[in-house]
Parts: C-alpha cells; structure tokens; sequence
C-alpha cells in the first residue's frame, strides 16, 4: 500500500491523501478510493462518495489485529471504511477526538412509548374488548352450538380426571338418577331455562359441581358424600341452575377462550408457556367469575323459595366447607372464582325467612338412594 501522502495545511485542501476501501453498504462489493483530511470543513473526504464529520467518525471494535482500521460514521449503521495503514489511520485519530465512544442506543423513549402502548392496546383487548364480545356472542350463540360446545368441555373433564385411558365414568344408578330429577322437577318449574337441562354425576371424590354451556349440570359423588342431606345438594343444584339461565358458562368458555388466544399471539410456544397461560388467565377471569357466583346465588335464593326448599341449606354446605379448609387469604384468594364463603353463609342466612318451615326434599330412602348413585 502507498503510503499516505502529507502535504502542507492550506485553506481549504486536504492536509493529507491516502488510500483505503470502502463500503457503502449498498453495494455487493467494496471499492478502493482516495481518502483526505479536510481541517478547514471538520470532515474526512471519501473520494466522491461522502464526507464524514469528525466528531462523527468511530472505529469498530473487536477487530482481527494488524495495522487494518475499519470505521464507520455515527448515523449510519452500514457504511464502513477500512484503512489498511496503521500510519495514516493515526493520523485520522489525532482529528477524530470522538473515534472510540460507544454509539449510544438510539430512541429508547420512543420503543419505551410503544412497549407501553402495546402492553395498554392488549389490557384493552383482554379485559374490556373480549368480555363484551363475549357477551355479544353468548346471546347469538344457537342453542345447537351451545350443546355441542358442552359435549365436548365434559368429554374434556372425564378425560383429564381419568386414572386410566377411558373416561371418568356418569353414576346412573337408578334409584340416585330418580332422586336427582326429583330435585330437578322441583326447581325447574320455578325457571326459564333457555335450554333443557342435563344433570350428570361423576365418579370422582372431588367435592364440586359446576355447569357447562347447553344445560349440562354436573356433580362429584365427592359433593354428595359430603353434603349433610338433600336439603344442601338441592341450594348446590339451584345455584348451578342460575348460571344455566344466566348463560355464564356460556360467557365464560368465549371469554376464556379469547383471552388465552390473544395471551398465546404474546407469549408463544415454550416451556411453562401453558402454566403462564393458565394462571394469568384465571387472574384475568377472578372478578368477572365473582359476580357470576354471586348472581347465581342471589338466583339460587329465590329459585329455592319457589320451590319450598329453605335457601339456607347452602349456608350450612359452606359452613362445611369453610371448617374443613378454612378461608383461603393473601394471593390465593386472587386466583379464586368464588366469592368468600362467609359473605356467601351470610347472604344465604338472611335470605331464609325467620320462622320459616319447609317440607323434606327427599325421603331417607331417596335420599340414601341418592348418595349410592355411583355405588348401586
């Protein structure tokens, strides 16, 4: 390589000429060209392709070793130029006093903005958005569509508590499935269900029940070897029957099933994404779910009346409950559907007229009938 060419400092030529490569970025091949010093315009003079500023010249790190120096220009993140002579790029050094700071990141504020934005576009979507279109759907959803949706959610649940490969099994003892429609008759002639009922009991020790889009009502035998008497199971079953007519399952399966779908567009596909998904899709759902339960309770008060079943039998089933586990406090309540039990004891209470008197629900034979559903 020639060396660099020094000449004396003038008024405006270069002070000095010497060669070096250079890329545009642009282009698939470098170029060689002349290089000069410019002192009286502050710049370094590439040929007829640029001038670069001093202040704004930096030189890349991590280089190979060797005299060699690439450089580059500040605002511009593909152009480079290298300098194959240690000599001359000393003297470009001694003008470009800024050649070793580190660029600093550029627009932090502006991607800060928008990460804001972004994260306030998806609260947007998941906690307003979803749960109206929810609502919207749950009231043009044709009663087929609703069926075949619970069809398929209660295949889901016999199959995830299954302890083998068939489907937890449906109690029908017949003694039991007379006693439960028992029940059923007497409360649904005090409805307006928008759906025919259909109540099933499950195998399982779990001590719950819920209900499903399409009529579907289901209970654990766990729920019926746990309950004092039919008077209970009856409140449990009226409560249900409230999120039937209230089309809350309904509402629900759509909200959670947009929530998930816009948090997995987020989150993707990798390991803990499913458990992410889960947790802070039933963060999402605690207050929505909430008011659900206690609409279904204020329902199930009345239901029960009309059917000349004392609403406190629910009081007496939490009571239960709430002995045998305690009330959940801290974190864990934010991750409950429920609302507390005692709030629910004492709603239950009050609506029970003082003095009341209320006919059995069952006889002792079809209540011991109903308790043997899954053994008979």
């Amino acid at each position: 390589m020639k060396p660099a060419m020094r000449i004396s400092v003038g008024s405006g030529p270069p002070v000095f000429r010497a060669r070096a490569i250079w890329m545009d970025g642009q282009a698939g091949a470098a170029a060689p060209v002349e290089i000069g010093l410019d002192d009286a315009a502050q710049e370094l003079v590439i040929g007829d392709h640029a001038r670069w500023p001093f202040a704004q010249i930096r030189q890349l790190r991590d280089q190979a070793g060797g005299d060699q120096v690439v450089l580059r220009r500040a605002d511009d993140p593909v152009a480079r130029l290298v300098v194959p002579s240690g000599d001359d790029a000393r003297v470009i050094r001694s003008r470009a006093r800024r050649i070793d700071r580190v660029p600093r990141a550029s627009g932090l504020r502006r991607i800060a903005a928008w990460a804001v934005a972004a994260l306030a576009s998806v609260a947007l979507i998941v906690f307003l958005l979803v749960p109206a279109l929810a609502d919207r759907l749950a009231a043009f959803l044709p009663p087929e569509g609703e069926k075949a949706l619970g069809d398929a959610t209660l295949h889901q649940v016999r199959q995830a508590l299954s302890e083998d490969f068939d489907p937890l099994r449906i109690c029908d003892a017949p003694g039991g499935q007379a006693a439960l429609e028992s029940i059923g008759t007497r409360l649904a002639a005090g409805a307006n269900l928008p759906v025919p009922l259909t109540v099933h009991v499950l195998d399982h020790e779990l001590v719950n029940a819920f209900a499903l889009p399409g009529g579907y009502i289901v209970f654990f035998d766990g729920l019926l070897q746990e309950a004092g008497g039919p008077e209970e199971v009856a409140a449990v079953f009226a409560h249900e029957m409230g999120h039937v007519e209230n089309r809350d399952p309904t509402r629900i399966a759509l909200r959670s099933a947009g929530s998930i779908g816009v948090l997995g567009l987020l989150l993707g596909d990798f390991a803990g994404g499913a458990l992410v998904l889960f947790l802070t899709n039933q963060l999402i759902q605690a207050d929505y779910t909430r008011e659900a339960e206690a609409g279904a309770d204020t329902y199930a008060h009345a239901l029960l009346l009309k059917a000349g079943m004392p609403p406190e039998g629910i009081a007496t089933f939490f009571e239960r409950l709430s002995s045998d586990a305690g009330e959940p406090t801290g974190l864990e309540r934010h991750f409950m559907s429920h609302p507390a039990l005692g709030d629910r004891v004492a709603a239950a209470r009050a609506a029970t007229p003082e003095g009341a008197t209320f006919a059995p629900v069952l006889s002792d034979a079809e209540w011991r009938a109903l308790r043997g559903i899954c053994t008979d």
